[in-house]
């Protein structure tokens, strides 16, 4: 029954079915897989989820499908169909079916009820991931593919450390609160940490992102941190830890994006700043800071993949991605720029714009608890975002004197 299947085999399913398929039908297909996904995920919600299947003397639960697993499987399945539509142009096979199994992976791990299942779904998403870097053919591309695939290979060994201590400590494979009492709890941290570009262990994604394809990049930016911040809502959730960890990663992005010349590198940055805001909401912990932490995961996706479609249309159209090299596009790419101008307006958190309600969220539950130097370096990390991302990419990239 539809009704009964993990997301995740929907998509391998889906990908599998691309591979084989004749180069027109390939867009279309990589189209129908998130929306035939997103019709058997709402069975999969009046279902409440339940699928299990037996390993040895373990029990693998492959759909938990409770709330905060309908969110991130939500917006995976709506963050596919985007980025599909917007390389619907593509007839690159490669790109169309690891893209596929990346989502798939992705879609695996928030779903996953237990340790093993949660594992193989991390390292599906490595292996899927890095081919939508190599698939640009530069050597720039595939030496910072090789870097961030074994960066990712030491975050899902890690992984498979703590979950193996784990399992061997309680008897227990389920995917749960761990907390930082123990070494396998600690060691799950630092996968997750890894993964999700905690300061010291960020420089893989600032190095690899950038090099991606137009298309690669926006599917880069919507899963795999985001898998890890949902990792850490379900484990780690009020771990005073992650609101200092999550402090620094909203803060020290912004220097070097001020600097930074390259836009699509620029929003790299950017993004470790904007997973910052939701891990300092889930150290916070409390209710609000956990739905301002869930809720800021939900709108980066969409606003910083429209940044990211807007800079791969420049980059597409100008073969350019330069700050100092472009200029005065506007004039001949009316739309972009109008798309661009709203996603720079939602990640500076203008009013009435989505990034305004989920930072607020996590700022005012800062205060709420008592962390006001973490609310006034936040606010500054704020300030910082609508530098760089609010004026500094729409105006380099379309209203400065035409460089070109």
């Amino acid at each position: 029954m539809i009704a009964s299947l993990p997301p995740a085999l929907i998509f391998f399913a889906g990908a599998l079915l691309v591979a084989l398929a004749p180069g027109r039908l390939r867009p279309a297909l990589t189209l129908l897989v998130p929306l035939f996904g997103g019709w058997n995920l709402w069975y999969v919600a009046e279902g409440g989820g339940g699928f299990e299947v037996a390993l040895f003397d373990y029990q693998l639960e492959l759909l938990r499908a409770d709330k905060l697993a309908l969110l991130f499987g939500i917006l995976f399945h709506l963050a596919t169909f985007l980025a599909c539509l917007y390389a619907f142009h593509l007839c690159d096979r490669t790109q169309q079916v690891s893209s596929l199994l990346y989502a798939g992976g992705a879609l695996g791990a928030v779903f996953a009820g237990d340790l093993i299942t949660l594992f193989v779904s991390w390292e599906i998403m490595a292996v899927a991931s890095v081919f939508l870097i190599w698939a640009r053919r530069t050597p720039r591309a595939s030496a910072a593919g090789m870097r961030y695939l074994m960066v990712q290979i030491c975050s899902g060994l890690l992984l498979l450390a703590g979950a193996i201590l784990h399992i061997s400590e309680t008897g227990s494979v389920a995917f749960g609160p761990m907390g930082l009492g123990s070494l396998a709890g600690i060691l799950i941290f630092v996968a997750f940490g890894i993964k999700c570009a905690f300061p010291l262990v960020h420089s893989w994604l600032t190095d690899a992102y950038p090099e991606a394809t137009p298309s690669g990049m926006v599917f880069l930016s919507a899963f795999t941190t985001k898998v890890a911040v949902y990792g850490l809502a379900r484990s780690y959730p009020g771990t005073e830890a992650l609101i200092y960890i999550g402090t620094a990663m909203a803060m020290f992005p912004i220097f070097f994006a001020v600097i930074e010349n390259d836009l699509r590198r620029v929003l790299a940055f950017s993004l470790i700043n904007q997973v910052g805001f939701m891990v300092v909401g889930i150290g916070i912990g409390t209710e609000l800071a956990l739905n301002g932490a869930v809720s800021h995961a939900f709108n980066d996706v969409l606003f910083k993949g429209l940044l990211l479609m807007s800079m791969g249309a420049v980059l597409h159209q100008t073969g350019k991605i330069n700050g100092s090299e472009l200029g005065g596009l506007y004039k001949t790419m009316p739309i972009t720029t109008g798309l661009c101008i709203v996603g720079a307006a939602s990640i500076s958190a203008f009013p009435l714009f989505s990034g305004f309600v989920s930072k607020s969220m996590v700022m005012v539950a800062a205060a709420e608890e008592g962390h006001w130097v973490v609310w006034l370096l936040l606010l500054f990390a704020s300030a910082g975002v609508f530098h760089h991302a609010g004026i500094k990419i729409p105006f380099f990239a379309f209203f400065a004197h035409d460089s070109g």
